[in-house]
């Protein structure tokens, strides 16, 4: 078997999403995805990756990885490391064809039937455009929202009755981001007493509503410098999140973030914006990671993803998928959520799983009573919808032995 065809799919409703389709010679075709820069990820694909690609037998996953090593961006989340990661999924997902199994049986079987879920609070066009992380990305309609699972705003003005719902659903768990809008204002430099006087009100309103039933995770988003942070991190104490996640500003010292452990008995999660295993090492070696994040199409696929969660088993230390971007990183992170021993939570965002994710996939990982478990069938055991390609607003871009 040889891969005879590299192909990217791109959809104008979802522009930062990137879908990769690899083809074989024997009509095999795995799927992979990632999200940000899609143009630029597409690029790279068929100017560099391809190339290395065309012609090799796609069952060799780990030789074909290492094939694809940047020499510059080893390390980052750039365009080069999203676009391997997409690859890498379909390399898997076509591994899992052939062999007629599961991903997360090619990865060493379950370790458990499900996982459950929390519930990322964002809304149907959260992040919908090419803006970037930023609260101008938010996708919150004029006037508030007022759509089905807008939860985003409901975080953020009506957080009580979100929690109730959510638990009537099963979910036990979420994650809000209320200091993101005084970030922007003051560019992470400081923060008001007014300013963490309201960014904690979701929190009291969640805690007054429905007590410790609710677990709540905290995302600060990688906005602030260490004495905003500690302030922050001091004021969530009350609260008791099960994590405070991403709290300082990229390219920290570890002695730094080791500085703000020192003021909280609150757990940190690090990190969705890292890729490959060394970058969680001298988190790990220190103590500083109380739960290792990562996203499968950002840090190197499906490969790197099981490496990193076994080396954060090698210390004690728990892990948890990222997904906040697209539909197949959420197929994908199901499996290894499932799989590996150290996993305890799978991330969703329930108005992209009841919206558009639906809308491109053929299946989505089956949720029920606030637990996930992976689509039935060989690979991924989904598919991008065939009505897909043949949409006004879609793009296709192939790359041919």
């Amino acid at each position: 078997m040889k891969i005879s065809r590299l192909e990217t799919v791109r959809v104008g409703a979802y522009p930062n999403l990137c879908f990769v389709r690899v083809h074989t010679d024997e009509g095999i075709v795995g799927l992979g995805e990632t999200f940000f820069g899609a143009a630029e990820v597409e690029s790279y694909l068929h100017g560099t990756a391809a190339p290395r690609l065309l012609g090799c037998d796609p069952l060799q996953v780990d030789r074909l990885a290492h094939a694809l090593e940047p020499y510059v961006g080893a390390t980052s989340t750039g365009a080069e490391m999203r676009g391997n990661s997409a690859v890498d999924i379909a390399l898997w997902d076509i591994l899992g064809k052939v062999c007629g199994q599961p991903l997360y049986q090619l990865l060493g079987g379950a370790s458990r039937d499900s996982v459950p879920v929390y519930n990322t609070c964002a809304g149907p066009q959260y992040i919908r455009t090419p803006g970037g992380q930023a609260v101008a990305n938010w996708g919150l309609p004029d006037g508030g929202g007022t759509g089905r699972y807008e939860d985003l705003d409901a975080f953020l003005h009506h957080a009580d009755e979100l929690a109730r719902e959510l638990l009537d659903s099963g979910v036990q768990a979420m994650k809000i981001w209320p200091f993101d809008p005084y970030a922007e204002r003051w560019d992470g430099q400081y923060i008001r007493s007014d300013d963490l006087r309201a960014g904690l009100e979701p929190f009291r309103k969640i805690r007054a509503a429905v007590g410790e039933e609710m677990d709540i995770m905290v995302e600060l988003h990688g906005l602030w410098n260490l004495p905003a942070a500690r302030q922050i991190v001091r004021a969530l104490e009350d609260f008791r999140p099960v994590w405070i996640e991403d709290p300082l500003r990229p390219g920290f010292q570890p002695v730094t973030l080791r500085e703000l452990a020192s003021v909280t008995s609150s757990v940190f999660a690090l990190s969705e914006t890292l890729a490959g295993r060394g970058a969680y090492l001298p988190l790990l070696e220190q103590g500083l990671v109380g739960v290792v994040l990562a996203d499968l199409a950002w840090c190197g696929g499906v490969g790197e993803a099981k490496k990193i969660a076994s080396l954060a088993e090698a210390y004690l230390t728990p892990v948890g998928f990222h997904d906040c971007t697209g539909p197949v990183t959420l197929a994908t992170s199901t499996h290894l959520s499932v799989n590996v021993p150290n996993a305890f939570v799978q991330e969703t965002v329930r108005a992209h799983y009841h919206g558009w994710y639906g809308e491109l996939l053929t299946e989505l990982p089956p949720i029920e009573a606030g637990r996930i478990r992976p689509p039935p069938g060989p690979g991924l055991g989904t598919e991008l919808r065939p009505e897909i390609l043949q949409r006004p607003d879609a793009a296709t871009r192939a790359t041919s032995l």
